[in-house]
């Protein structure tokens, strides 16, 4: 469980995680990921939102997989910068995942997010180099 300090509440905060943030998306999983950016935030803990919705499953399956979810971001948020809010939204096939391959999701994608991007444009892409038949 999710202590109440390390969770997102309101709505607003769930909105501006998803537009500003950076994405980060695997097969079972999504994450957007705000860092921290003023210097006082820096002394504040991470915290986290879930967004399971009903695509996932019924309710027993969308409570499981919150559970899940939960259990796995607990120890993985003091490893996230200061300040920092997340939401992670669940996929559809986070229904028939185990909490091994959401671990592992999760954990993808948190460093995918995390790390900073070299560059946004098509040639820190792989695979971006000269169109062939130029040169």
């Amino acid at each position: 469980m999710l202590a109440r300090a390390a969770r997102l509440h309101r709505s607003a905060d769930f909105t501006e995680v998803v537009r500003r943030g950076r994405r980060a998306s695997r097969a079972t999983l999504t994450v957007h990921l705000l860092p921290g950016g003023a210097e006082g935030e820096a002394a504040t803990p991470a915290r986290a939102g879930l967004v399971v919705s009903k695509a996932v499953g019924g309710s027993v399956v969308r409570s499981a997989v919150s559970r899940r979810l939960r259990h796995l971001l607990r120890d993985r948020l003091g490893t996230l910068p200061g300040g920092s809010r997340l939401v992670v939204r669940a996929a559809p096939a986070a229904a028939g995942a185990t909490s091994a391959v959401l671990g592992h999701d999760l954990d993808a994608a948190l460093s995918r997010a995390v790390r900073p991007e070299a560059g946004r444009g098509r040639a820190g892409r792989p695979g971006a180099g000269p169109p062939a038949g130029s040169g």
